[in-house]
């Protein structure tokens, strides 16, 4: 079983979360902590094996946990650091390169449903088989590392992204589509993903070409058509 350590400001939210994590087979709660330093403390005391992380806490970023336990890593501290899933509502850019920056396995922006997170549980899962299975020792071809590298990647996602367009930048404006129940022009995508709006509409222009989100043009009485945006699994209203 793999043992997730839920971090969470919002006790209703937190509870709702390890409802999910339950849910999932091979995953079991640890714990549930709402502030930094009890995070960092449940890491030692519980040894979990991934931490469900907001960035949001009331003692600081999320991601300090990441950073102060990197640093008990360095010093030897028994069990090492566990694996990170990111969960928060925060959509900057600078927060999502941080988070990878500091070795986070996956990045989901609030609210989201059992599915979405079940699918990045299912590839973190996907990915803990895998380094069991390589080689340690040995030397592994381009294929295994390839599939290391997919594992934990949304399959919704290109896995490489046309030059001129960052994954991280793509998850973010796609997850603003799927955050949002309502179809989004490139201004309120703009807006929700804090990139520009010129930005906004060459990652949704791309997205549509990719299949993954849906172009649709709203008539109004007089003027040029509004261009709105939503993923295309969403059923059309």
């Amino acid at each position: 079983m793999i043992r997730t350590l839920v971090v969470d400001d919002d006790f209703r939210v937190s509870a709702i979360h390890a409802a999910y994590v339950s849910k999932v087979p091979g995953f079991e709660v640890a714990g549930q902590r709402t502030s930094v330093a009890t995070a960092v403390e449940a890491v030692h005391e519980l040894r979990p094996d991934l931490l469900l992380l907001d960035v949001y806490l009331p003692d600081g970023s999320g991601l300090d946990v990441l950073r102060r336990l990197t640093a008990d890593t360095s010093a030897d501290t028994p069990g090492g650091r566990p694996d990170a899933l990111v969960i928060t509502a925060a959509r900057d850019l600078a927060t999502v390169r941080t988070a990878m920056q500091l070795g986070a396995t996956g990045y989901l922006v609030k609210p989201f449903g059992f599915a979405v997170l079940a699918e990045r549980l299912d590839g973190y899962r996907e990915l803990r088989e895998r380094l069991a299975a390589l080689d340690a020792d040995g030397e592994n071809g381009q294929a295994e590392v390839d599939a290391l590298f997919s594992a934990v990647r949304p399959v919704s996602l290109p896995q490489v992204p046309a030059k001129g367009h960052s994954a991280p930048t793509l998850a973010v404006v796609l997850a603003a589509l799927r955050a949002d129940a309502a179809d989004l022009s490139a201004s309120q995508v703009a807006e929700r993903t804090g990139v520009s709006r010129a930005t906004a509409q060459r990652y949704l222009s791309y997205l549509v070409r990719e299949g993954l989100v849906r172009l649709e043009l709203r008539y109004g009485t007089t003027g040029r058509p509004e261009h709105r945006y939503r993923p295309a699994a969403r059923a059309s209203r």
